[in-house]
């Protein structure tokens, strides 16, 4: 299929198509769209349907079951409508360097050799772009201008050529649309900002990630410094953990209820417009470095009401106070900068996993996998992702 540009498609979007009115199914990293097919197959719609959603590679290998021609597989391709990356896909990104050239799909040869080098098994897998979606045709690619009005023409969701903030608020299209379409990544110059607000305000929306800890670094130390001398030992090295105890807490609770709050958002331009800029640009533009961590006037918004908190709670002691306060901040700084560098960095191998689990929220399912720094609360909370499971073969 020569010329057409395919999406990748996250794993949650891909099992929500599991009616008879829009049904996908997969084989690997391939999604088909058979929704046209069901009535016309041959062992009967509600097989078709039984599997909608699902992976089909095993069903339709198993010659007992069903035998399937050569024709039910060139129909199969005739209604490609994108990749899904599965777990070899996201493992090869998390061992890599390079995780722009996997993620979302392997298309070039230096895509497939970064999957050769963890085992897996490159020889049917279609030569596609790293960045479909964005029009991009090879891994060299990814060092040029990303081809925005192909983006534009194909999609009409957002030109990235123009402020994104202004046609964010003055849009006509749907939340059903723009959720599809913000959850599918696009790559803009090599990683670049595209222009938010395009005036005055811009340089507040970018920041880089080595600002956060030059900020914010110095008061949370002066801070710990204060409570643990004027606290008795362990009571201020036991607040000072209760503080960064609370912010794993605090960071699910964000992530998911207030950055993720997806299908709860009223259907209208301004309710989508304050998602897309408290969270939604990154799961659109998830490679900009300059937007990956909060910016410091955000971070003192969304700060103060848990400085005034702690010192609510801790009424009776102000140094007591401080000091969770301090570990509290001390966890956000270490959540902001593990979040750049899982984008952006090879990682130890101790602490790649973390990595492999957040590129599974951006590219296999972003209703899942909330933790960043840590899983816990997706184990109490029962969000825990799974990665898609590839299909052996024979």
């Amino acid at each position: 299929m020569p010329g057409r540009t395919l999406p990748t498609i996250p794993q949650a979007e891909v099992e929500a198509h599991n009616t008879k009115k829009s049904c996908y199914v997969t084989i690997g990293e391939r999604v088909f769209d058979v929704t046209d097919f069901i009535d016309s197959h041959p062992g009967g719609g509600e097989l078709v349907l039984e599997y909608a959603g699902k992976d089909v590679k095993q069903i339709m290998e198993d010659e007992i079951s069903h035998f399937h021609s050569e024709a039910a597989y060139e129909i199969l391709e005739e209604s490609l409508v994108g990749f899904m990356p599965t777990e070899p896909v996201l493992k090869a990104a998390t061992n890599s360097s390079h995780p722009d050239q996997v993620v979302p799909l392997p298309a070039t040869a230096n895509g497939k050799e970064e999957l050769k080098k963890q085992g897996v098994d490159t020889d049917e897998l279609p030569t596609r772009a790293p960045y479909a979606s964005t029009g991009l045709s090879s891994a060299e690619d990814l060092s040029k201008d990303t081809d925005v009005e192909t983006d534009w023409k194909t999609h009409k969701f957002l030109d990235l050529n123009r402020p994104l903030f202004a046609q964010m608020l003055f849009s006509k299209f749907s939340k059903e649309f723009y959720l599809e379409q913000v959850h599918r990544p696009r790559h803009y110059r090599g990683g670049d900002s595209a222009p938010l607000f395009g005036n005055f305000l811009e340089p507040l929306t970018k920041t880089a990630w080595y600002v956060v800890p030059t900020l914010w670094l110095p008061p949370v130390l002066y801070g710990s410094y204060l409570g643990l001398t004027h606290l008795p030992v362990p009571q201020g090295p036991l607040y000072w953990a209760l503080g960064l105890f609370l912010w794993t807490l605090v960071e699910y609770i964000l992530h998911r209820f207030l950055f993720h709050l997806d299908y709860y958002l009223p259907d209208n331009p301004v309710a989508l417009t304050l998602h897309f800029l408290l969270h939604g640009i990154h799961h659109y533009l998830p490679m900009d470095k300059y937007r990956l961590v909060m910016p410091p006037t955000l971070f003192v918004v969304l700060a103060t009401p848990f400085y005034k908190l702690a010192h609510a709670v801790f009424w009776y002691n102000w140094y007591a106070a401080i000091t969770v306060f301090s570990g509290g901040i001390f966890g956000y700084i270490c959540y902001d900068c593990t979040h750049y560098w899982l984008h952006h960095h090879q990682l130890p191998s101790f602490v790649r996993e973390l990595k492999k689990y957040h590129l599974a929220h951006h590219y296999q399912n972003f209703e899942l996998g909330f933790g960043v720094t840590s899983k816990f609360w997706d184990y109490i909370w029962g969000t825990e992702l799974q990665y898609a499971k590839p299909i052996k073969t024979s």
